[in-house]
């Protein structure tokens, strides 16, 4: 299969990767033949590229990071979470999510069985998702992300618990944000800016209520816009005034954050948000959770389609962890637009003499 941008996709290709909807459950599985209409519905939903079905690529299969079950529990989980503390109207009067805790516990618990069953650590997230379940998405992303890096820095498994949860939950304060401010397209008044920015602070006042969710839990949600030179809020930390935690789950966030469609902007590519994480090093992240991070991501995931600077496209066939900037790619057209007659792989990291021009 290869990945690539809906706009080059056309009637008749296949989907080879689901798509899923804002709960987790299946929009359009795999298998499935695109017409005109499936494509539109696709593209209003927000959704900017696909995995489809290739004859020259047919052996090559992105390995997602967690097993798809393990998304689909996490995001229903995470989901119906902050979808009961939006319906302020019938949830008033109770407690809202009582076993929060203990739940969102067993889904981390899970996150980090599949993450220990992996031959690497190098992180490939391939989901595909509709433009309504970002906020669920990407706090899954998010804590996924968050995982690898607590993993890396060696925290034990109290410590990766601890992070986990507030990783999942870090942007809960987002429900008592009006969901229309946040997919505005335009831009915000002073007084909206400062409401939207509210939703650290709402996070973990709701987070620190809860006796099985640890405060430093709840610290992901209050310091995930801290940044490393005092410019963040809510309160302006600087360096190590703001927890480890904190700092984790602000770089998780922004990386995800940046990869992702939003309704303002087109997504960013991971070269691009590297680039981006690693300018930002010493001044919004400490730099050397930057190296941490850069290190397990895959810059460019298995199945992505490349412009070759010999004018040539290739498909990602394998990551190489000491040189994820340089992948092995499988030729599927020549520089003159004829495919060639039998596929055939280059590795980048020994041609030195080939650049990657651009993902398409």
């Amino acid at each position: 299969m290869r990945k690539v941008q809906i706009d080059r996709v056309k009637p008749g290709d296949r989907i080879a990767k689901t798509i899923f909807q804002e709960n987790g459950n299946v929009l359009l599985g795999e298998g499935v033949e695109l017409s005109d209409r499936y494509i539109e519905r696709l593209q209003n939903l927000g959704i900017d590229f696909l995995f489809i079905e290739d004859g020259l690529t047919t052996d090559i299969i992105p390995e997602d990071t967690i097993r798809d079950e393990t998304r689909k529990q996490a995001v229903d989980t995470i989901y119906k979470t902050m979808s009961a503390f939006k319906d302020e109207a019938v949830t008033k009067g109770r407690t809202i999510a009582p076993d929060m805790g203990r739940n969102f516990r067993a889904i981390f618990g899970q996150i980090m069985q599949d993450l220990a069953t992996r031959p690497n650590m190098l992180v490939n997230l391939t989901s595909i998702h509709a433009k309504d379940a970002y906020l669920f998405q990407h706090s899954f992303n998010v804590a996924v992300l968050a995982g690898i890096m607590g993993i890396a820095k060696g925290l034990n498994r109290n410590q990766l618990e601890e992070l986990g949860i507030g990783a999942m939950l870090f942007d809960i304060g987002m429900t008592k944000i009006d969901s229309k401010l946040i997919t505005r397209t335009g831009g915000f008044t002073p007084e909206e800016h400062k409401l939207v920015q509210s939703h650290a602070k709402e996070g973990f006042d709701i987070l620190r209520k809860y006796h099985d969710i640890s405060i430093v839990s709840a610290h992901c949600a209050l310091q995930h816009h801290e940044r490393f030179n005092g410019s963040g809020y809510p309160r302006g930390l600087k360096g190590s005034e703001i927890h480890l935690y904190g700092q984790i789950v602000g770089i998780a966030d922004t990386f995800d954050a940046l990869t992702s469609p939003r309704p303002h902007r087109k997504r960013y590519t991971a070269s691009e948000a590297i680039e981006f994480l690693f300018a930002a090093g010493g001044t919004f992240f400490d730099l050397d959770l930057i190296r941490i991070f850069c290190k397990h991501i895959s810059i460019y995931p298995v199945s992505t389609s490349l412009l070759l600077s010999t004018g040539q496209v290739g498909v990602v066939s394998e990551n190489n962890e000491l040189a994820v900037h340089r992948p092995k790619v499988r030729i599927i057209m020549e520089k003159d637009g004829t495919q060639p007659k039998e596929p055939y792989e280059i590795e980048l990291k020994d041609e030195l003499h080939i650049t990657i021009v651009k993902e398409l």
